[in-house]
């Protein structure tokens, strides 16, 4: 696993996003606020590697990763796409009230025009369809619960209780009923495992290969972003890993402290981007002062 301090370029279009996303003087604390658990964890710099780990997921169930395939080109951009979900994530979590509502009805209004039928069950889907809009959700928060308390700063029972509680919210803003999205961290693992449609469709396969690999990168940045993948695919349920026909990696490439050191790397990249470290300064001084 290589630990050298590098910049890589992939990473400027997600600076650019983190710093246009907090704001510097905002009107209010927006839905969640300083003293959640969300703002906290959200800060966490493994939170790259939870992303990765989260879209290996979500491209299991065929239905959302049909209108992917089918109505995205995210696969020229693929780090731009990534940026304008972090985006999305980095709003709902630190905007202000109006910005976050805002951003979720945008989107709201996007997935109005994303329908159509999957090739491969024969299944019509949805965009806005509650169903698919959970499964997104679910691994999303699945995945970040996962990996805070495997390489992040910290994540204890409790805390992963009330961040999947709190994150409730992300998913009720975009119509998912409150009563079907899971509470806690049992809940949402009983979940992620009832859903029996869930498979590795040749569109799941082609958008793994470019996560992986993404087009563009130079060698050193490729080799950073193979390590993530690696520690992605590690942290995996078995029985998404198996889905997809992958081995689990060798148990010393996902030990704690190489892997903050890979994590610490990218981060200390990431920082060094204009505007970075002041965006999160300004997180940490609204979290003191709370």
């Amino acid at each position: 696993m290589s630990i050298e301090p590098r910049r890589p370029d992939a990473l400027e279009p997600l600076a650019r996003t983190f710093v246009r996303c907090v704001p510097e003087h905002p009107a209010d604390d927006g839905l969640f606020g300083p003293r959640s658990v969300v703002w906290r964890v959200h800060r966490d710099r493994s939170f790259l590697v939870a992303g990765v780990r989260s879209l290996m997921i979500q491209a299991l169930h065929p239905l959302p990763m049909a209108g992917v395939a089918e109505h995205s080109d995210w696969q020229r951009d693929p780090f731009g796409r990534l940026a304008a979900t972090s985006g999305y994530v980095l709003t709902i979590t630190y905007g202000e009230r109006a910005a976050a509502l805002g951003a979720a009805a945008w989107v709201r209004d996007v997935h109005t025009r994303v329908h159509g039928v999957d090739p491969v069950t024969g299944l019509a889907y949805s965009a806005e369809d509650p169903a698919l809009l959970l499964w997104i959700h679910a691994a999303m928060v699945d995945s970040i619960v996962a990996i805070t308390q495997a390489y992040g700063r910290g994540l204890d029972a409790a805390d992963a209780d009330a961040y999947v509680a709190e994150m409730v919210r992300f998913a009720s803003i975009l119509g998912v009923p409150e009563e079907v999205i899971p509470h806690d961290v049992g809940a949402l693992a009983r979940y992620l495992t009832s859903v029996d449609i869930v498979q590795a469709t040749p569109a799941a396969h082609e958008a793994m290969a470019i996560v992986l690999d993404p087009p563009g990168l130079d060698e050193d940045t490729r080799e950073l972003w193979h390590d993530v993948g690696r520690v992605a695919i590690g942290t995996l349920p078995v029985w998404a890993r198996e889905l997809y026909g992958w081995e689990a990696p060798p148990a010393e490439e996902l030990e704690r402290e190489p892997v903050r050191q890979l994590i610490g790397v990218l981060d200390f990249a990431f920082e060094s981007l204009p505007g970075v470290l002041e965006a999160r300064r300004r997180i940490e001084l609204r979290m003191r002062a709370a």
